[in-house]
């Protein structure tokens, strides 16, 4: 996080404590954290971590977006309160922080998420010095965008083999998921999966993701979209095995035969 972002939120946390009259040590135990943390915050001398700024963003019903962004005392306590700041985003937009890095001459570097780090992943997400500690590696080929990459894991996404490296786009804008597509979805329930991913849409903005895996021994499942953290368009792939010639084109054609009747019945469903 930035000095601007630790400025705002600071002057934010505040603002927000005060309309809800509250001491840092009542605020302190209401977040479960410390109270010099609350001190530290609003003095800008640190910036909260993701799951502080979570705590903070669920508790004052404010999105992460707006803490970070806009100057909260522009508005009143009735003006943040009819305004729908913290409700559902199918976007996704709302809730997410992208720390990156960048190397020597200003490139974006695309960071890697081994299997031994994916298990942190989903805690270490939205936290700079996480990803910071991240292997990094250029492929110029890619041309702009944010690219990260993902070590994958069992055999559920055939042919691709465990241990293949999936370069994932960041995807900002979650409705512009395109079903069938593979992606890399980080979520609370499921953490770090790649899978072929369909949006199912539910009652008002309730939407959810169907995930399904190109090994048709995997039954696919759904998750809720407001349980997702990340979502990563799959762009190319990386892997130290080559190609199964097994793998007949005859089997390809099925599996695309089968995944196109799974569209069909998912479209006939919704």
């Amino acid at each position: 996080m930035g000095d601007k972002e630790t400025h705002i939120i600071g002057s934010n946390l505040k603002y927000l404590r005060k309309l809800k009259n509250l001491t840092q040590q009542e605020l302190a135990n209401e977040l479960g954290i410390q109270r010099s943390s609350i001190g530290a915050y609003e003095e800008c001398r640190a910036a909260p971590k993701y799951p502080a700024l979570e705590s903070i963003s669920n508790f004052f019903g404010i999105s992460i977006d707006m803490l970070l962004k806009e100057d909260l005392s522009n508005y009143t306590e009735e003006e943040l309160n009819s305004k729908d700041l913290g409700g559902p985003d199918p976007t996704g937009r709302k809730l997410r922080i992208l720390p990156i890095t960048l190397d020597a001459d200003g490139r974006e570097n695309i960071e890697l998420v081994n299997q031994k780090a994916s298990a942190g992943y989903l805690n270490g997400y939205a936290d700079t010095e996480y990803i910071e500690d991240l292997p990094k590696f250029q492929l110029p080929m890619l041309g702009g965008g944010t690219f990260r990459a993902f070590e994958i894991k069992g055999d559920s996404m055939l042919p691709l083999r465990s241990g293949s490296i999936i370069i994932g786009e960041y995807l900002d804008n979650w409705l512009d998921i395109k079903d069938g597509h593979t992606y890399v979805v980080i979520s609370e329930r499921e953490g770090v999966v790649y899978k072929r991913v369909f949006l199912k849409d539910g009652i008002g903005e309730e939407k959810s993701l169907v995930l399904k895996s190109d090994n048709l021994a995997y039954s696919p499942y759904e998750i809720p979209l407001d349980d997702v953290r990340e979502i990563w368009r799959a762009k190319m792939y990386m892997s130290a095995d080559f190609p199964d010639p097994e793998m007949s084109i005859e089997k390809l054609s099925s599996i695309v035969m089968d995944l196109q009747q799974e569209v069909l019945r998912m479209k006939e469903n919704s």
